[in-house]
């Protein structure tokens, strides 16, 4: 180990191995020639011999790392360990820079983080668009270190009341947002979005301004007529619509059936967990109208294929094609998640012999009372085809 003292021998040397420039401070040069600068020390903490370094000699110079030596000593004798204080301070400074974050950039990093547990592309589209609707033109341009209560009061009070609905999820999606940035350490402190014991002390109670807003359903005592005239058109749509109805289940459901899904021989629809609202798996009984739809469909029956094909090769229909085949028909200002409700005002008057348990499973809604949940055995399957069938029947009448 030779002993350095000028630029120019900092510069001409080419021995491998460690070369001393100054107390505690060392040239390293590698096997290829490489050089850089290190710092020698005993930590006044943990009492072990331990090193740390200073740059390539390409970019620090002899003098400049014998500052930075001098440096390093100053906080030995601080009592304090150099390459703690030099990760210290990287991390400060790292952090530093993650706050100057934006809302937007910060928004959508959640969203992406969050797609694989939501159940569609089209939840990722409803945050985007909520987001870039009421929260993007107020906050969304401004470093998550600035966003305050006032700034969220900004975007969600005007409305608040109005369309109180809409302005509970923004502030539930910034409030997330918020929070995802909270546990990556890009913000501290209180999110200034959250609701219980914060913004409720402001803003009107929810319960007080919502109002409950029910799907426009076809009278029970109409369905068939509903349906005859449905059957007088052609198209995917309007055998989707129809299916539906005979199935009581949701559009999204239906639209996004696949042959794999369904097996003719039981006669048997069944459901992924992924879409369905409860996150659960449907067994969903067909009728004999159910299934003579599926038989009239001209199609390979291709596992992987819809049932109900979109206009476009290989794709299914679209969330606006059963809705907008409905007032092409122009019957009322109805809905297709209404016929949900049709199925349960029919039940309600109609299927007196089957248990109101057997109505929720078919309608696959989940039980909020855990006591009940806990009780309950197995789908029902057949006591629900016999549901079904009477439910088809009553159509068809």
């Amino acid at each position: 180990m030779s002993n350095l003292k000028s630029a120019r021998s900092v510069q001409t040397i080419t021995d491998v191995g460690y070369h001393r420039c100054g107390p505690g401070l060392y040239l390293q040069v590698a096997k290829g020639g490489t050089k850089s600068w290190l710092f020698r020390f005993t930590s006044p903490v943990t009492s072990k011999q331990r090193e740390m370094g200073l740059g390539s000699l390409n970019i620090i110079s002899l003098a400049q790392a014998r500052n930075l030596a001098l440096e390093c000593r100053r906080q030995l004798l601080e009592g304090l360990d150099p390459l703690a204080e030099q990760r210290t301070n990287k991390q400060a400074r790292q952090l530093q820079q993650a706050r100057t974050i934006t809302f937007k950039d910060a928004a959508e990093q959640c969203i992406t983080s969050k797609i694989p547990e939501w159940k569609s592309k089209k939840h990722a589209q409803q945050w985007t668009n909520t987001l870039t609707t009421y929260a993007y033109p107020v906050i969304g341009n401004l470093p998550l270190s600035e966003i305050d209560t006032d700034l969220i009061l900004k975007v969600i009070e005007p409305i608040w009341v109005s369309k109180a609905e809409t302005a509970s999820r923004v502030r539930q999606r910034i409030e997330t947002v918020l929070d995802w940035a909270r546990a990556r350490q890009y913000v501290a402190g209180e999110n200034p979005a959250r609701l219980r014991n914060h913004l409720d002390k402001i803003l009107a109670k929810t319960a007080k301004i919502k109002r409950v807003k029910h799907h426009p359903a076809v009278p029970y005592e109409q369905i068939n007529d509903f349906v005859s005239l449905l059957r007088k058109r052609s198209g995917s749509s309007s055998l989707a619509l129809e299916f539906m109805i005979l199935t009581a289940a949701r559009t999204g459901e239906v639209i996004g059936a696949m042959w794999a899904e369904i097996n003719l021989t039981t006669m048997v629809w069944t459901v992924p967990a992924e879409r369905m609202k409860a996150g659960k798996e449907h067994r969903v009984p067909l009728c004999n109208r159910a299934l003579e739809i599926l038989n009239s469909i001209k199609s390979n029956r291709n596992p992987d294929e819809p049932v109900f094909p979109g206009w476009k090769a290989g794709t299914g229909l679209s969330n606006g094609a059963i809705l907008a085949l409905m007032r092409k028909m122009q019957f009322g200002n109805y809905t297709p998640h209404g016929f949900r409700s049709t199925f349960r005002d029919w039940c309600a008057d109609r299927a007196h012999t089957f248990q109101n348990e057997t109505i929720e499973l078919a309608l696959a809604h989940s039980i909020k009372n855990q006591a009940e949940a806990a009780y309950r055995r197995g789908d029902q399957l057949e006591r629900r085809r016999e549901l079904m069938t009477s439910w088809g029947e009553y159509i068809e009448k």
